[in-house]
């Protein structure tokens, strides 16, 4: 058995906004604790959950077509110094991320678990092959690198080996009831690579071939033109799993910069038929239960959709197949995972 182990979790972006990587350390701490762990958070912001060590103001840096919340005060080394001091590992995630992450990664001599979850764009992708016996130095400081996806594996392969561990869903949380005919749902920031152009580009043709169809809308917040499209804004969480449990399918038009989809994953266990961009984490996740389409054809994403909701056969193959895939994600089953790497990692070190 694993034994009890002090843990700092150590996130890169300001915990007190929305973001798929705070998203993972939030939950993961809660898993972890649920295990009988100590877990401590870290990471940039103002506001943030119960308990965390916040460490304060962060500032927009718009890269990978998204808006990202860091705090960029070199400064910052002392804090995460004391944070590290006594813990039995640190898990970092985006370890090369300045400064909070960067900090961690270089800072004290305690066993380290780094996790990359993203899919750098092209520019990146170079100064990663430019900067490698760099990058080599920096993290050969962590005893065990993770990657979430094999999209997130193939930016950093040039210079350290890792292995997989995917994001984690409360598999609690989610699940299907009776589903509303014609109903389709989203989530995502109402940033360009989330794809929400192209799909309300596109569903003015489902709107036109399926009489009764209604789209849902959550995160992003605009002014609809439209009776059968609503913008919920940010939502809770129990919100989102109300929509996603009664959706007959989910939408997820993304256009690139993915390295997993915790949000398809969440469709899947709420039992949703998911459409989605044919982009390489989106057919990671969902394998062979969804019905992929190329990134920016509205027209395509237009067909795939009416075509589910004309045949309740494919459909429910879909949810079926999708509902069953997403036990791969349980987050206590990751949590689980990781806390054996951190024990290997701390005898290890």
């Amino acid at each position: 058995s694993v034994p009890v182990m002090r843990v700092a979790m150590v996130c890169p972006y300001d915990l007190g906004r929305d973001g798929g990587v705070q998203d993972q350390a939030i939950r993961l701490t809660g898993w972890l604790r649920e295990l009988g762990h100590d877990v401590v958070l870290v990471g940039p912001g103002v506001e943030g959950p119960p308990g965390a060590v916040l460490l304060g103001d962060t500032r927009i840096v718009t890269a990978n077509r998204a808006a990202t919340p860091l705090k960029l005060d070199p400064r910052v080394r002392s804090a995460i110094r004391d944070v590290l001091d006594g813990v039995d590992v640190a898990h970092i995630h985006e370890p090369l991320m300045p400064a909070v992450s960067l900090a961690a990664t270089r800072t004290g001599d305690v066993p380290r678990v780094g996790t990359f979850h993203a899919d750098p764009p092209a520019w990146v992708r170079r100064t990663y092959r430019g900067t490698g016996l760099l990058l080599k130095k920096v993290v050969s400081k962590l005893d065990i690198v993770t990657a979430t996806s094999p999209v997130s594996r193939s930016a950093i392969d040039r210079f350290t080996p890792s292995r997989i561990v995917p994001n984690g869903i409360d598999l609690d949380g989610y699940g299907p009831v009776d589903k509303l005919p014609g109903s389709v749902a989203f989530l995502g920031r109402d940033d360009p690579r989330k794809g929400l152009d192209v799909l309300l580009a596109a569903w003015p043709m489902v709107a036109d071939a399926i009489n009764g169809a209604r789209l849902t809308v959550m995160s992003a917040d605009r002014v609809s033109d439209r009776d059968d499209v609503e913008f919920l804004g940010r939502v809770t969480e129990e919100q989102k799993s109300a929509v996603l449990a009664r959706s007959e399918i989910y939408c997820a038009p993304n256009l690139g910069g993915e390295s997993f989809g915790i949000v398809v994953a969440e469709a899947m266990a709420s039992g949703c038929a998911v459409v989605a961009s044919a982009i390489p984490a989106f057919a990671h996740v969902a394998a062979d239960t969804a019905e992929l389409v190329a990134p920016g054809d509205a027209d395509g994403l237009a067909q795939r959709i009416i075509s589910l909701l004309v045949d309740g056969q494919r459909r429910t193959d879909l949810q079926t197949a999708a509902f069953a895939r997403a036990r791969l994600f349980d987050g206590r089953v990751v949590a689980a995972t990781f806390a054996d790497t951190y024990a290997e990692a701390a005898a290890g070190h």
